[in-house]
């Protein structure tokens, strides 16, 4: 009923594809807030950040992992 959602995992760099996706941020309980999405991994393309999990009744959404 309590608790929040856990942040997403960054993704894995790679020198020479294209790094990993972020992980998704975990959806949150009843009460609380959504976990942070993973950054993208590095690579010779970045990979995409992972979404903000999404909140419960009371709580805010996480934020969105960076690419």
């Amino acid at each position: 009923m309590f608790g929040n959602g856990g942040d997403g995992g960054a993704g894995g760099a790679s020198v020479v594809a294209n790094g990993g996706v972020g992980g998704s941020g975990g959806n949150a309980t009843l009460i609380g807030n959504g976990g942070n999405g993973g950054n993208g991994g590095v690579g010779s393309a970045p990979g995409k950040g992972g979404a903000g999990g999404t909140a419960g009744l009371l709580g805010l959404n996480g934020s969105p992992g960076l690419s």
